[in-house]
């Protein structure tokens, strides 16, 4: 253990790395302080994110754990915590390739994006555009765009500055045209109940970004979603006020839907759940079921 006796349980992807650093130099702690821990499971699995990470955790090789928060599922797993909310980064999506804009993207545009989310919301403001199935992390997906394999990708911006890598982006998506997964661009500082270093992780929370978070992870469980569903959610906090709007839609963007509701911050799963319950009233049970029609 070093000398801090805290030890943080990290990824061992490039992202992953740079977002425990980023936990680390805020705690006061050197790269010493890391422990990379490999994925549990294959391709197709988004929670092997968080699995190991967790379970050095729960078995006392790790007092800490760094997640992105859009990976951590919306259920808490038995006997973890979330010990802080760092500040949030942008948590819009962006756009690498060419045109300034969502309408000057080039017609018929072969888009790489494994996410349904994310295809869902292009798709139905721009059905020309060709959707390839394209997985890995941001240096693995930047490489293949090089090697011709799409002519555009849809990334996290927090992702590209975390990396240094934000001027590759060509635009931004706002919120309203393309809803970013709920949790994108914060991170989660994850901790035993009652374990060491909760006290010491919690001096790095952001209220705000919490409390973000906390709507966005309540309307997820509410709807029924899971990591990989075509759904987004985003809430923003000005003083005593919260706002969060949600998207759901077929991958095909043949249907979607969008609500957004604004209510008391002081009550931020409650509002979250509210949107959802909301959303599910209005169809979004049976777009995530594919039982709706276009």
């Amino acid at each position: 253990m070093n000398a801090s006796g805290l030890l943080i349980a990290t990824r061992p992807s490039p992202l992953a790395l740079a977002q425990a650093r980023l936990v680390a130099d805020a705690l006061g702690l050197g790269e010493e302080s890391l422990i990379e821990v490999a994925n549990q499971t294959g391709p197709g699995d988004k929670e092997r994110f968080v699995r190991g990470v967790e379970q050095a955790i729960l078995a006392g090789t790790a007092e800490l754990g760094v997640h992105s928060a859009k990976d951590l599922p919306g259920k808490m797993t038995s006997g973890l915590v979330i010990a802080a909310v760092p500040g949030r980064a942008d948590p819009r999506d962006a756009w690498i390739g060419p045109g300034d804009s969502i309408a000057e993207i080039p017609r018929g545009a072969r888009v790489g994006t494994s996410s349904l989310r994310r295809r869902a919301q292009l798709m139905a403001v721009r059905p020309d555009l060709v959707m390839v199935d394209m997985a890995g992390n941001v240096d693995t997906r930047l490489e293949k765009l090089r090697a011709g394999e799409a002519d555009g990708l849809v990334l996290a911006m927090a992702g590209l500055d975390r990396l240094g890598r934000s001027s590759e982006a060509s635009f931004v998506f706002e919120p309203d045209q393309m809803t970013p997964a709920a949790g994108q661009g914060a991170l989660v500082v994850q901790g035993r109940i009652n374990g060491p270093g909760l006290d010491r992780a919690s001096m790095i929370g952001d209220p705000a970004s919490g409390t973000a978070l906390a709507a966005e992870r309540a309307a997820v469980v509410e709807i029924g979603a899971d990591c990989d569903s075509p759904v987004g959610f985003h809430a923003t906090l000005a003083g005593d006020h919260l706002a969060i709007e949600g998207f759901v839609g077929l991958s095909d963007g043949s249907v979607w839907l969008r609500d957004r509701i604004e209510g008391d911050a002081t009550r931020p799963e409650e509002l979250g759940r509210e949107l959802a319950r909301r959303m599910l009233s209005a169809g979004a049970k049976e777009i995530l079921a594919g039982t709706v029609q276009a």
